[in-house]
Order: structure tokens, then C-alpha cells, then sequence
């Protein structure tokens, strides 16, 4: 399925979270914390006059509750308002 955000939006797949700890202890998935870091898959083209500054392919940190999740063929993804990145990790 082919996606394309509207307006200032992203589309983000979230990294995979780790399943074991430093020392090698292995984290159940309940406990589990969802990573807030992610690549662009797509990006809308803008709202207003105000520019996009993420592109596709880029890798950004997100706000814990940011977005809206819904999975497309088996794939886990996040769409978000560019408001809610925080950074992009170059």
C-alpha cells in the first residue's frame, strides 16, 4: 500500500525496541518501553507557508504519546503532525 501524508504531516516507522538489557537479561514485551525515535517513510507537502524541514529517510526523535499508530500490511506505523518531532539525528 502506497501511503501519502496531508499537510504537515510524517509518516514514521519506529525503531524496533530492544529486547534485552546491557548486562543480557531479556526484557519480556510487556515491559517493554516503545522507542521515541524512528525514519521518515513519507512526508506531506506542508501547510500554509510554513516549509517542511524533515525529508524521507531521515531519523527523528518524537514525543512518548505523539502520533497516531495503525499498522499497513503487517508494519507498524506512526503519523504525526512535523510539530511533534523534536529532532532529527544526523
Amino acid at each position: 500500500m502506497n501511503l501519502k501524508p496531508l499537510h504537515d504531516n510524517v509518516l514514521i516507522q519506529r525503531e524496533e525496541s530492544e529486547e534485552r538489557t546491557a548486562s543480557g537479561i531479556i526484557i519480556p514485551d510487556a515491559a517493554q518501553e516503545r522507542p521515541q525515535r524512528g525514519t521518515v517513510l513519507a512526508v506531506g507537502p506542508g501547510k500554509g507557508e510554513t516549509p517542511m524541514n524533515v525529508q524521507k529517510g531521515d531519523s527523528v526523535l518524537f514525543g512518548k504519546y505523539a502520533g497516531t499508530e495503525f499498522k499497513v500490511d503487517g508494519q507498524e506505523l506512526v503519523i504525526m503532525r512535523q510539530d511533534d518531532i523534536v529532532a532529527i539525528v544526523e
